[in-house]
Formats: C-alpha cells, structure tokens, sequence
C-alpha cells in the first residue's frame, strides 16, 4: 500500500491531524509549502517530509491525500487534479459550497480513474451530513431540510479565518428546489431548539447547503449558526460591506489582518461542545433529531484520520459527501457524539 500524504500539515488543523496520525502508528508523509514547518514537524513526528506548492503538486508514491490547506476554494482544484492524474485518493476538509459542488461534477471521471473523492470529511460537514441521512431515512420523500448549530467554548483558527473571508462576499446562500440561491448574509432567523435549550440562529451559507442535496435529495435546504440577537443584527447592518471585499487585493489585505495566529487552546477543544439540530418535513409531517459532538477542531481532528483509515482500506471510487461514502453512521466513530 502506498504511504498517504497530509497536505497542509503545518497548519493549526493539519498538525492537530498530523500528531493524531501519528498517535495511531501511521507515518504520513507531511507536505506544505513551509520548509522549515514542514520539516520541523516532520522531524518531531518521525515522518518523511516533503516541500511542494500547487504549481508543481508531488505525489510521487502516494495513495492518498489528506487537503488541509486552505482556502480550499483556491488549494482545492489543484490538488484535486493531481490525485486525478496520480490515481490518489482525495480528501479534504472544506466546507465551502464551490469547492462540493465543482468536486461533485468530477464524479464519473473519478470512477473511471478509480479515485475516491471526499471532500468535507471533517466537522465540515460531516456531523450534519450524517444528521440530514438519519433524518432523510426517517421521513421518505421530504421535501424540506433545516439543519442548524450551536458552538460553545471555542474559537476560530487563522485558516478558517480567512476561507470565510475569502467567500463572504457573496453573502448567504439556501437551496430551493434543488437549486443553490445566493441570498443575502442572515437571510432568515429563527428560534431553533436545541437540546441545551433554545437558541436564537440565522441562515449562513454552510456546506451542507450543497452535500446535503446529494446525500438526501431533499430540494430545499437551509443551515442556521446560533448567534445572540445582537450579533445578527449587527450581521444585517454589515451586509452593505460585504461587496466591498469582492475585489481579490481586498480580500487579501482582510485576511492578513483580520486572521489570528493560532486556533483553540487544548482546552477549549476538550471541553467545548457543539449542538446540532435538524428537521426534516413533506409540508404535512416533520421529523426532527438533535445531536452533541465535541468541539469542531477536536471532532475534525478524529473525523479526518477516520475517514482515511476508512478510503484506505477500501471504498467505491468516485465523488462522495461522508454520509454517501461511509454511512450516516460514521459520525458514530468519533468519542463524544451524543443523540439527544
């Protein structure tokens, strides 16, 4: 079997995945565009490294990559076409709407190649993707899906800092009858119940807005993130900014400033908490479920080697989201996941 490969492996999540790999007793190949990181946690961790950017993608003896360089709206295209052209299996951990969608269209081309494609194998989205199939299965021919978060006792990374720069100008994003429509940042609030109590929240443009379509065919689809109403409100005072950062130097310069340096602390990931609800109706009936994972770094860490173990041993080519692939089931591997 040939070695894996984690690109990106110098980054806040990436080394987190890295040192998890490791703990396991596996030996990735540790990648990135950063000499001196790459082969200083290479030679912490005992493992071959390998220094390459995405003009000239080495995959040279490699089954499988782990994509964990963001953001994946720009990294992803490349590094998808180099597993294409080397017959190594893709994974990332995006949850950005563009990069599913353009994966997905890769479907049969992958099948042909015999590569398995799996973006979104992390907390985005695989929590919510595996919700929105149990609760698919439990109302046959729904209509709507409305899948929605709340995450307490954590913080955001300088990677994922700056993918939701880099996309926030196009504002929100829903789905209605099978099609993604670009509507405004906060689009709609609602009261969502959560298992530890309710909880104001309001539509964002999340990946499930894109995978949840092609796991369930549900056609209408909303994701909501809890936020105080103060928060949402200043969101909707806000949203006249947004165009402004669609000029790529702008985005740029946001990124720089705005992206902190590390991500949360170890304890924030042992004791954070997300809560998770979902609803599933046909305009007469409804279903519903909630859930409780483990802080959205932590749970990404153990979902992302899970999902690797899982392609390397053997699964169908071609394009997946994570319930697809490996069943909604598989959020069931990850410690701490709770349905309440």
């Amino acid at each position: 079997m040939h070695p894996w490969l984690i690109y990106g492996a110098n980054g806040y999540t990436g080394a987190l995945i890295a040192r998890e790999a490791v703990r396991r007793g596996h030996r990735p190949i540790l990648a990135g565009r950063n000499a001196a990181e790459v082969e200083a946690l290479a030679r912490e961790l005992g493992c071959e490294a390998r220094v390459f950017d995405l003009d000239n993608v080495d995959l040279h003896n490699v089954g499988l990559v782990l994509h964990c360089a963001g953001p994946f709206v720009r990294t992803s295209a490349p590094m998808v076409e180099a597993c294409l052209r080397a017959g190594a299996h893709y994974l990332d951990i995006t949850g950005e709407i563009p990069v599913f969608e353009s994966i997905f269209e890769r479907h049969a081309e992958a099948f042909a190649r015999g590569v398995t494609l799996l973006p979104g194998a992390g907390f985005d989205v695989v929590p919510t993707d595996c919700l929105a199939a149990m609760l698919a299965e439990s109302l046959p021919g729904a209509t709507e899906l409305v899948l929605a978060f709340y995450s307490k006792g954590s913080a955001l990374s300088r990677g994922t800092t700056r993918t939701m720069i880099e996309s926030i100008h196009e504002g929100g994003a829903v789905r209605r009858d099978g099609r993604i429509e670009r509507v405004p940042f906060a689009h709609d609030v609602r009261t969502i119940p959560f298992h530890c109590g309710e909880r104001t929240a309001m539509t964002i443009p999340w990946g499930d807005v894109a995978t949840a379509f092609y796991t369930t065919g549900i056609p209408n689809i909303r994701v909501y993130i809890a936020a105080s109403p103060r928060a949402i409100a200043r969101a909707k005072r806000l949203r006249w900014l947004l165009p402004l950062l669609s000029p790529k130097p702008i985005r740029r310069l946001a990124q720089k400033l705005a992206a902190p340096r590390g991500g949360p602390d170890e304890q924030k990931r042992a004791h954070g908490r997300v809560y998770l609800w979902g609803e599933v109706s046909n305009g007469t009936d409804a279903r519903s479920m909630t859930m409780t994972t483990p802080e959205g770094y932590a749970f990404t860490v153990v979902s992302a080697v899970n999902a690797a173990e899982r392609v390397l041993a053997g699964v169908r080519p071609g394009a997946f989201t994570p319930a697809a692939l490996l069943g909604p089931e598989f959020v069931s591997t990850i410690p701490g996941v709770l349905f309440t």
